[in-house]
């Protein structure tokens, strides 16, 4: 019988905690090499999962505000999804053509997602995106039910 890879076990009778560690030692490795390495690094480690990049959240009274970072990147390489009452912003930085050898790399590189979940409700079908000078700008216009009102008192 075959043993599987030990990334991939089909039930938990594999479980070997001395392969786990090999494995975490083998990743963390990889890690540190890629992010702490004089050398220009092409890419991130495929297992490692995709970045967020900085993100705002601000309510005015009539809408949900979402800033994200995004310096360099055109309209084409983001995607912007509505999932329930979330926001899910993906895209991807790609690698910059230089000419010599790179000697530090500060600037994130491959994929990223950002998800925020929203406070309130709001309404899907007027939510409106706009990218200038690498900000993202996401308004997601809240909902009559979601707006603040003032109650007024009665005298007693």
């Amino acid at each position: 019988m075959a043993v599987p890879s030990r990334r991939h076990r089909p039930s938990p009778e594999w479980w070997d905690p001395v392969t786990e560690f090999a494995d975490l030692y083998d990743r963390m490795g990889e890690l540190f090499t890629w992010a702490f390495s004089d050398r220009a690094r092409p890419r991130p480690p495929a297992w490692l999962p995709a970045w967020s990049p900085a993100t705002d959240l601000s309510e005015a009274d009539d809408a949900y505000i979402v800033d994200v970072n995004l310096p360099g990147l055109r309209r084409e390489d983001v995607r912007i999804e509505i999932q329930g009452e979330g926001l899910v912003i993906t895209g991807e930085f790609k690698d910059p053509k230089h000419e010599g050898t790179i000697r530090r790399r500060a600037r994130p590189i491959g994929r990223f997602e950002c998800r925020t979940t929203l406070p309130g409700h709001f309404k899907a079908d007027k939510v409106s995106a706009k990218l200038s000078d690498g900000v993202l700008t996401v308004t997601l216009p809240k909902t009559e039910a979601a707006k603040p009102r003032q109650i007024q008192i009665s005298a007693g």
